[in-house]
């Protein structure tokens, strides 16, 4: 026999119903058309079945063994040396106990038996050991740990395959994939055409897909809430699929992420087929999926999700002619019945159709030849028919035949079939010039009959299985900016905050106690990304939401988290989380005090009691201007949860009220008030300047005063004034007088005293007194002006001594009403309060990768 070619037992005469010593050698290259094995229990198909996948081992032919019933467990029972020992912990007890023998004797019959078997068909130790190097078996169980546990979620991510060119591939796996989905929470039966339910679901698939980006169970539970698209069809999607009905799809998908069963279905191998068919260093993996702890629902879910990444996988292989990796199902009912349209039909046929270019052979198994669809089985290469168990199972399987490749003839084929005993075959192989009667050689694995859960974790011990997981996919790293461009906020959600030039602008208090959380994370995947979700959760109407900018790069994030930045330090993306942002404006106007103010009133609030309290003082916001506040995330961003009250309506509107009423009772301006003097400022007026506009209101009122408490003074100074000019003058006058009567009295004394001695004419004695006494009244006039001038300067001194006590007490009163002045608190009425920004704001943190440290920083923060 040709070392190329399977060896299936030998050829089995009819007419003497016994075996020949013809050995039945099967091309394995045949398979890629594919192969269908049909008996009852108890016909040797099992035995058939793990005949054929040892032989693909022994050919380094890799394989996915799908098994609902645990009888395929039985290929990881390699036991070369067919020691006792070696069977005795998988012999049954029970059985064992019926048959009134100990498990040791059980034990040595086992082994006898396979010895003996093994030499009757030609079967020695060197391929028993081959067999065992030949491929790396283990046992998988989806749902459970009790094996190697699989990872459903990894088959929700974008397949390796170009969209544009695979896109009719790639949508048949989508459909498969959410008729699978929908099926696992018990919609069934939905047309893909006319299901709300499938068309939305895979909308989503195809927004991920079709730009290459994965998806997980909770992205897609999120943005069934939350589409990431506006329209479906000619509709909008709350036209087309309202919210109310949305949120029902999403709580019931929910529902199996919530499960905790469903945890073990978040862990373990994922579902890439290329590490399912060959381990890292190349060789050949025959991967048994042990099903039978899953209900009906769970194994369709799994069988459809395993087809579709087969299907996928078998996309990205080249062509092949030869037998490049083999695919098992050990019972195909319900999974390919002839007029129900199960989620696991559509990837069976095409690639019953389509496999075999690719190289993929399909091993399909029944013992009900009644339920399946011989339509999509008519171009299947190779039929293995066994004994069956009624004639309306002949005579279905006969009918079906019919129309299968190669046309066998019913009377022929009902012939054969109906002469078959137990591992006896008809195999009917279009590549050969008839079908052949075969009896199956003995497996070279012991046959322990089906295997329960427990033992399977001693199974994969046996074999040394282990999981292998796939390459994972280098992580995206982000050149982050200081400045990201972003679209421009709307007038609607985003209200500038600056007042207006005309206006006084008055900011709130500092923080103080604000501080932003910085979470350091150690990874536990290699992807620091896997944490959040790339859909923002949805909030209930009404509630407005903001995204905080990224403004601080990353050795400056490092700077404000006081941490110094390692050299590798590398930006993985952004993660948003959510927080409380609200904002008021405030105006405070009083026309007496000449006040026309706006103060701004923030908070920025990451740490939220669930009941919705927050004491506002101790988050007071005082960083970059808000009306840098954007409307749009960054891309490729993900999401931190929203929890109670953020997303709860209610406590929404109950905390909006509490802060209006806090940013009123808190917001008051200071005005400055001289009431004597009636000059006022508000907070838009320095002290300097108050006081120079006191000083100046307070110089006119003194001028006022000064004038009209020193008018009447000032009046008879003036005329005090007048009569000492007069009186000044008169005296002048009266001194000129006083000389000449002086001089004209000398000289008539002279003139008498002449004649007297009898020089000259004779003066008379009475014309001398006559000028004696005109020169002493002119001395007394003068005598007289001189007194009263005294008197006036005296009387005017006064006068202006008292104007000037006037004037100093004027002043002095004046300068202390000018210090006079006082502050006044002026506060808004609660009309006055506008709120223009209250909601959820997203703020920006930067995951970080630095060697095996996953942190998380802020990149937002004070400028």
């Amino acid at each position: 026999m040709p070392e190329s070619n399977f060896y299936l037992g030998r050829l089995f005469d009819s007419k003497t119903a016994k075996v020949t010593a013809t050995p039945i050698e099967y091309n394995p290259a045949d398979l890629t058309t594919h192969a269908v094995v049909t008996g009852m229990t108890g016909s040797g198909k099992t035995g058939l079945c793990i005949s054929l996948l040892e032989e693909a081992a022994l050919q380094g032919v890799p394989a996915i063994i799908i098994d609902p019933k645990g009888d395929l467990t039985n290929l990881l029972l390699h036991f070369p040396e067919l020691a006792p020992q070696d069977f005795q912990p998988w012999i049954d007890p029970e059985m064992a106990r019926r048959a009134s023998k100990t498990l040791d004797q059980a034990a040595d019959e086992a082994a006898s038996a396979w010895r003996s078997g093994l030499k009757e068909w030609g079967i020695g130790p060197d391929r028993l050991q081959a067999l065992q190097n030949a491929a790396q078996f283990a046992i998988f169980t989806p749902g459970s740990d009790a094996g190697i546990p699989v990872s459903v979620l990894s088959s929700l991510a974008a397949p390796d395959l170009d969209w544009e060119t695979n896109r009719e591939v790639l949508r048949e796996r989508i459909s498969s994939t959410v008729t699978a989905l929908l099926g696992l929470v018990g919609l069934n039966d939905l047309d893909p055409i006319r299901s709300r339910e499938h068309i939305l679901l895979s909308n989503i698939f195809e927004f991920h897909w079709s730009e290459g980006n994965d998806l997980d169970l909770t992205e897609l539970i999120l943005q069934t809430q939350t589409p990431p698209f506006a329209n479906l069809g000619a509709f909008p999607v709350d036209t087309f699929f309202p919210a109310k009905d949305r949120m029902e799809l999403a709580m019931s998908l929910n529902n199996i992420l919530a499960a905790p069963a469903f945890e073990t279905w978040r862990e373990g191998q994922s579902l890439d087929i290329k590490s399912l068919l060959f381990t890292e260093d190349g060789r050949p993996r025959h991967s048994i999926f042990y099903l039978a702890h899953l209900s009906d629902g769970e194994r369709m879910f799994f069988v459809t999700l395993l087809l579709s990444a087969v299907e996928t996988w078998m996309r990205t292989q080249s062509g092949s002619t030869s037998l490049r990796a083999l695919l098992y199902m050990d019972e195909i009912y319900g999974y390919l019945p002839p007029t129900a349209v199960p989620p696991s039909k559509g990837p069976l046929l095409r690639m019953l159709k389509q496999a075999r270019a690719f190289g993929l052979g399909l091993l399909l198994a029944t013992q009900n030849p009644v339920d399946i669809d011989y339509k999509a089985l008519s171009n299947t290469g190779t039929w293995f028919i066994g004994k069956l168990q009624t004639e309306r199972d002949k005579n279905r399987l006969l009918d079906g035949l019919e129309s299968a490749a190669g046309g066998i003839p019913r009377a022929a084929m009902d012939k054969l079939i109906s002469s078959l005993g137990k591992r006896v075959f008809v195999m009917h192989n279009v590549h050969e010039k008839m079908p052949v009667l075969m009896q199956t050689r003995w497996v070279m694995n012991f046959l322990a009959g089906p295997l329960t859960r427990n033992q399977i974790p001693a199974l994969n011990d046996l074999a040394n299985a282990q999981a292998s997981l796939p390459a994972s996919r280098p992580p995206i790293t982000a050149s982050v900016s200081r400045t990201v461009p972003k679209p421009q906020p709307s007038v609607e959600s985003l209200q500038p905050i600056a007042v207006a030039s005309n206006q006084s602008s008055v900011t709130s208090v500092p923080v103080t106690n604000y501080q932003s959380p910085i979470t350091d994370r150690k990874s536990q995947t290699q992807n620091p990304k896997s944490e959040g979700s790339l859909t923002k959760p949805p909030l209930p109407a009404g509630i407005r939401e903001y995204y905080l900018p990224q403004n601080y790069s990353l050795p400056e994030a490092f700077q404000s988290a006081g941490r110094a930045m390692p050299a590798q330090a590398m930006i993985q993306g952004v993660m948003y989380r959510p927080s409380l942002l609200a904002a008021a404006q405030v105006r405070i106007m009083d026309r007496k005090y000449g006040v026309d103010s706006e103060v701004t009133k923030a908070a920025l609030v990451n740490s939220l009691d669930r009941r919705g309290i927050v004491r506002w003082d101790e988050f007071t916001y005082a960083g970059p201007s808000l009306d840098k506040v954007e409307t749009m995330p960054t891309p490729s961003a993900r999401f931190g949860t929203i929890d109670s009250p953020l997303n709860d309506t209610k406590l929404m509107s109950a905390l909006q009220k509490d802060f209006t009423d806090w940013a009123f009772r808190n917001s008051s301006v200071t005005a400055r008030a001289n009431l004597a003097l009636k000059v006022y400022g508000g907070p838009d007026v320095s002290q300097a300047e108050f006081m120079t506009a006191c000083a100046e209101q307070a110089r006119a009122g003194r001028d006022a005063e000064i004038s009209k408490k020193t008018s009447a003074i000032e009046k008879k100074i003036r005329s005090l004034e007048d009569k000492l000019g007069r009186e000044e003058r008169e005296l002048r006058e009266d001194e000129s007088e006083l000389q000449n009567r002086n001089i004209e009295s000398g000289a008539n004394l002279l003139e008498l005293g002449a004649g007297l001695v009898g020089f000259g004419r004779k003066k008379s004695v009475t014309t001398q007194f006559t000028k004696h006494r005109l020169a002493q009244n002119a001395k007394a006039e003068v005598q007289e002006s001189q007194e009263a001038i005294a008197q006036f300067k005296k009387d005017l001194n006064n006068l202006l001594r008292e104007r000037d006590e006037v004037t100093a007490e004027i002043n002095d009163r004046w300068g202390r009403v000018v210090n006079e002045s006082s502050e006044v608190t002026i506060n808004p009425k609660k009309t006055d309060v506008y709120v223009n920004i209250f909601g959820v704001a997203w703020m920006p943190y930067y995951v970080i990768q630095a060697g095996d440290e996953t942190m998380e920083l802020p990149a937002f923060g004070a400028e």
